[in-house]
């Protein structure tokens, strides 16, 4: 069965450009001017991928009043913002109400496909069973490269796709610092160092919410970024190290 996508985009030219383009790589796609006729469509049947702009028609936030009511709905829902607000605030905003992506539009047609297939691997990837063998544990971190989720302290950390594989291109290497470029490479973006910093700093953030002393993830300045081993799987290493010693 091919995967239902729903475009909520008030600029017709806009929407049915996309609309061919997925369609033509498979996808089912059904397409929404406005809020109103989105949210009336979604409450008799969820597509299994939603991408909003942001204003719609008057509403200039319409697009994030029908993300938070998505997400009161379904929280695995993969939901991609694509507008013309390329500002830190809105993006921000955007992450923070539960979209999975926040991309604009002067992103290229294949990149946007791209994007929408990772998503939908991810999705693919939860609903299968855990693999030990696709497991990374280090300490408080663990991440399921196959499931493409992360857990600090064993809570879940809310990460985009961009940022789950930024974060997991720097865990699985730690001590080595990555520059800019490596970063974008091992996470399939290609944007400016500033919106590189911008996922930093946004990536802490969500860590920091589930432990505020976080601060695994080191600015090596004029370089790029670093993991350091949390505290806690230092002193276990360590211990190992002890206790191999006394044996031998």
């Amino acid at each position: 069965m091919s995967k239902r996508i729903a475009i909520v985009e008030d600029e017709a030219a806009i929407r049915e450009n996309y609309a061919d383009v997925l369609r033509t790589q498979g996808y089912q796609v059904q397409t929404y001017e406005n809020r109103e006729t989105a949210t009336a469509a979604f409450n008799l049947r969820l597509p299994h991928l939603v991408i909003l702009d942001i204003g719609l028609e008057q509403e200039y936030d319409g697009g994030f009043t029908l993300c938070q009511w998505l997400r009161t709905l379904s929280k695995t829902l993969p939901i991609i913002f694509l507008t013309a607000r390329d500002n830190d605030f809105d993006t921000v905003s955007g992450l923070r109400m539960g979209a999975d992506d926040y991309l604009t539009k002067d992103i290229s047609l294949p990149h946007l496909s791209a994007r929408i297939a990772a998503l939908f691997r991810r999705q693919d990837a939860l609903d299968q069973p855990t693999q030990q063998e696709h497991m990374l544990i280090s300490g408080p971190l663990s991440i399921d490269s196959q499931r493409m989720s992360i857990a600090w302290q064993q809570q879940t950390v809310d990460l985009t796709v961009t940022e789950f594989w930024m974060v997991f291109a720097l865990a699985k290497h730690p001590g080595h610092v990555k520059n800019r470029q490596q970063l974008m490479q091992d996470s399939k973006i290609y944007v400016d160092d500033s919106t590189i910093t911008s996922h930093i700093k946004r990536i802490r953030k969500k860590f920091m919410r589930i432990d505020s002393e976080f601060d695994c993830i080191e600015t090596v300045y004029g370089m790029g970024y670093r993991w350091n081993e949390p505290l806690s799987a230092s002193r276990e290493h360590t211990g190992k190290e002890q206790t191999g010693a006394k044996e031998s």
